[in-house]
Order: structure tokens, then sequence, then C-alpha cells
């Protein structure tokens, strides 16, 4: 809340004393919301680049992280969990995760429009620690199951609030930071597994035990989750605490509180050492040319814009236009099916297989869990390099890295031992992050830029709901075989065939900076 004194000095100046208010675009939803959305965008703009948004950019690096890591703990933790309670489908544990992260990015993805950013900002992680933590002295399987539903309803809100709450704090000139945060999901990965290694790797049962696998003999997942969820609370206790996350002006404008937006601009500059001339006026002369909608229906309505059946005709308006939207679609939901099918049993496949290969002990499977993680790295940065190599280009890195984890993947079937699967399971993460950094470049630029919303929106759905199904073919398919991984193979190929196979095109001239900065547009 601002005092008196602020919301004066604030209407005294003006962006532009000349100004009137434009024509307002009446096939929007809420034109006033478009235009005082506009006018806050360029506020931010003027203020560039500073301290508040370099420690945001480090807080919103977390929930990136936690986007990774709990999928990854959840993996990680898999083998011993089916151990002890003796459970004969363990991929329902992946399931339960999958339904709360689609639960929670729908709840916290609208939410976020109607309780605010900055709740929606630090509840995220804090819902995650405490069923964490909580996670850990599970007594049984249906409750580890349920605990990590109630965890990944946290996790599945951290990219929809986070890139929201970024976007709206940073200018267009730095937005290419977007992408650079990509690289918080490796380093996520690289965490959780060498943090997994001792403690998983001494105090886990073996598949090669020919004792049973009692809690106190199999303590270390619990161990695991302590540490993962005291992790989190770190990042809460950061972003809660150390850290004064100012409520979007966006948002506030949207309530109809102009004034409070207003002085939230000018605490960021003032953090940052600058001046914004923005005023009250420069927001208000926009309520001559309609009626704002301030409440929750009004936000909820404006959220809805995005994926309207207007857009979505729009996106299939012509063949061309129609086969490139069919086919990024197809390649989302095959990836969305091929990747957890595989990468989620990453663990459970080591320890099983390396059990047959007569050295399956814990230690050396999570120890090879974390020198595969260490390859995600490079691959995410290569990934990104590759999107502006001219021979190569977006489509040609998407096509050939897609076809690469479908192929390293076939490959892993004809291993003879550990350090043979290892081998190609390195190969396989290197080549799905590769993979990933180019599709989220490559993607945006598929759709014209007024349908761009609605066609991110359609993947994402794509992507999600094929996950889901990944954890019901790994119980049929026993993981236990090669099944899945023929099954996770072919569908990495046919994505990269779909890819081969695509016109390609791409829409007003787009660079890869150009495409992060339409996304401003999209979360207003």
């Amino acid at each position: 809340m601002t005092d008196t004194k602020d919301e004066t000095d604030v209407e005294s100046r003006s962006l532009d004393d000349n100004l009137t208010a434009p024509v307002l675009d009446r096939s929007l939803v809420d034109p006033v919301y478009q235009a005082k959305a506009h006018v806050l965008n360029n506020a931010i703009q003027q203020i560039g680049m500073g301290k508040y948004q370099w420690e945001l950019f480090v807080l919103v690096g977390f929930g990136w992280s936690m986007d990774n890591m709990w999928p990854i703990i959840t993996s990680l933790i898999l083998p011993a969990v089916a151990l002890e309670f003796n459970q004969s489908k363990p991929p329902l544990l992946s399931l339960a995760q999958n339904i709360g992260l689609l639960a929670g990015a729908i709840f916290w993805g609208f939410g976020c429009d109607i309780f605010g950013r900055r709740v929606a900002f630090n509840a995220t992680i804090g819902v995650t620690a405490v069923f964490g933590l909580i996670a850990a002295g599970s007594p049984n399987f249906a409750a580890i199951g349920c605990f990590a539903a109630f965890w990944s309803v946290g996790v599945g809100g951290n990219l929809p609030v986070d890139s929201a709450v970024f976007l709206e704090f940073l200018p267009g000139s730095h937005q290419y930071l977007l992408t650079i945060l990509s690289i918080f999901w490796a380093l996520a990965q690289l965490l959780a597994t060498l943090v997994a290694w001792p403690l998983l790797g001494y105090r886990t049962c073996s598949e090669t035990d020919n004792t049973p696998c009692t809690r106190s003999r199999n303590f270390g997942w619990r161990y695991f989750l302590i540490a993962m969820g005291g992790f989190a609370t770190i990042c809460f206790a950061l972003r809660f605490v150390v850290f004064t996350l100012y409520e979007s002006p966006k948002y506030l404008m949207g309530k109809g509180r102009d004034a409070e937006a207003v002085a939230v601009v000018h605490k960021v500059a003032q953090k940052n050492g600058k001046h914004s001339p923005l005023s009250l006026a420069d927001l208000e002369m926009h309520n001559e040319g309609g009626q704002q909608g301030v409440d929750a229906a009004a936000a909820l309505k404006r959220k809805l814009e995005k994926v309207s059946m207007t857009h979505v005709r729009a996106l299939f308006r012509t063949k061309k236009l129609a086969y490139s939207t069919s086919l990024i679609m197809c390649i989302w939901a095959f990836i969305g099916l091929a990747f957890p099918l595989y990468n989620a049993y990453i663990p459970y496949t080591l320890n099983s297989r390396g059990a047959s290969f007569g050295d399956g002990s814990t230690y050396l499977t999570y120890r090879n869990s974390l020198i595969i993680a260490v390859l995600g790295v490079p691959g995410a940065l290569i990934g990104g390099v590759l999107v502006e190599v001219p021979l190569v280009g977006r489509k040609g890195a998407l096509a050939l890295s897609i076809v690469l984890t479908g192929v390293f993947l076939f490959a892993s079937t004809s291993a003879k031992n550990s350090n043979d699967l290892l081998g190609w399971n390195c190969g396989f993460n290197f080549a799905s992050n590769v993979m990933y950094a180019v599709l989220y470049a490559y993607t945006p630029e598929i759709f014209p830029t007024k349908d761009r919303g609605t066609g991110n929106a359609l993947t994402a759905s794509a992507n999600r709901v094929f996950g889901i199904m990944a954890p019901i073919i790994a119980i049929y398919a026993d993981l236990e075989t090669a099944a899945p991984v023929y099954v996770s193979g072919a569908l990495f190929l046919a994505a990269g065939s779909d890819d081969v196979l695509g016109s390609g095109q791409t829409f007003e001239g787009d660079t890869p900076l150009d495409v992060i900065r339409n996304l401003r547009g999209e979360m207003e």
C-alpha cells in the first residue's frame, strides 16, 4: 500500500502532457485494460533493467528449478519406494505426480489473475516445500502418492506464475532472459542427483538384496525428501522474507487500483536508482473510452480470451497454417508422452537392468544418474546456440536433436553391461536437452503473433495431457522389459519425422528476440 503523499506526487507527473486517449481496439474483450497495459509496459521499458529485476531473475530461477527438480526427485526415489512398499505398479507414483502438475498449472495459472501474482508467486514453492517434507514420513505407497500429487500442485504453478511475474517487471530489451532461465532446469537435475548419490546410494535397499526391504534399511529416500524439502523451504524463505516482491502493476490495474499500480512502478524505479514519469493520469485517460472490468469474472474473461475459438480458428484458417499447427501439436504431444515414459524411470531402469548385469548396486545407480545429469547442462547451452547457426537453424536443430534422442534410446537396448547403458543414457540426456532448448525457441515462431498465446496454450495442453498417459502405458508395458524404451524411442522418431515433414513456416520474420518480446503481449 502507498501513502497519500506518494499518490499525490505520482499524479503530478505525466508521460506526455499532450497525450490524448487513443482509439481503443474494440475487438478485444477488455480494450481499456489492454490500453492501460500498454502504458505500463512502456513505463517498465523506460525504467530499464536494474537491481530489482536482477534479484527477481534469481528468484524466478528457483521456480524454474522446482519445475524440473521435483519430477526428477520422483524418478530418483521410485526404485526405493517400490521395494519398500513391495509395489507391483511403481508408475502409479508418476501418475499421481502428473495429475498434480496438470491441476496446479490450471489452478495457479488462472488463480494468479484472481487473487494476485504475489500470493501465487510465494505459495507455489511454499506448497511444494510443505508436502515434500511431509512425504518423508509416508507410511505406505498410497500416502506417498497423495503427497506427490499435492507437492506437484505447487510445482505445476511455477512456470505460469513465475513467467507472468517476470515478464510484467521486465523491460522488452531484456526479455531474452526468459530463454536463459532454461539453464536452471539442467542445474536443478544436477543438484537433485548430486544430493541423491550419497543419501540414496548408501541407505537404500538394492535389487540384488535377498533380505526383505524394511523401513530401517531403506531410509535414504526419506532423508532425500527432507533435504529437497529443506532446499525448497530455503527458496521460499528467500522469496517471502528476504526479497520484497511488489504486486504486479498489471494485476492492480486490472482490479481498478490504478493509483497503487503507478506507485509500484515508482517503487521499482526508486530501487533501480531511476525516475519514472508515469502518472495516474496516464492510466485514467483511457477510462474515457469505455468501462474496464475489475472483478474476478472480468479477469477470468481476459484470461480465456487467449484460448477463444476465434484464435483457435485463426490457427487453421489456411491449409498450410493448419498443417503447421497440427504438426507442432503432434510433436509436443509425442514428446509429452515419450520423454516421461523413459526419463521418469531412468533410475529404475539403471537399477533393474544393472541387477541383470550383475552390478545393480544403489551406489552405481545414483552415481550414474549424476553423470547423466551433468550432460544436460551443455546440452541446454548448445541448443540455444544451434538455433542461430544459419546452416542448421531452428528446424534442422530440432529435427536432428529429436531423432538423435530416439536413436540413443533404441541403442540403449543393445547395452551388454552398465557402462554401455550409462553411455547411451548420457547421449539421450544430452540430445533431449538440446531438443527442449530448441523447441521452446521454435514453437512460438510457428504461430501468427496475434494468435501466439492460443497456439502456445494448445501445445502445452497436448504435452501435459499426453504426459498423464505415460505412467499408464508404463504400468502395462512392464518397466523391467525393453518395451517402454521401444515405445518412447518410436515416439521420438515419429516427432522428428513430423518436424522434417512440416512446412517450418514462421511469421513476420521474427528473430528469437522478437518472439520473446511478443510474449509480453501474451501475458497481458
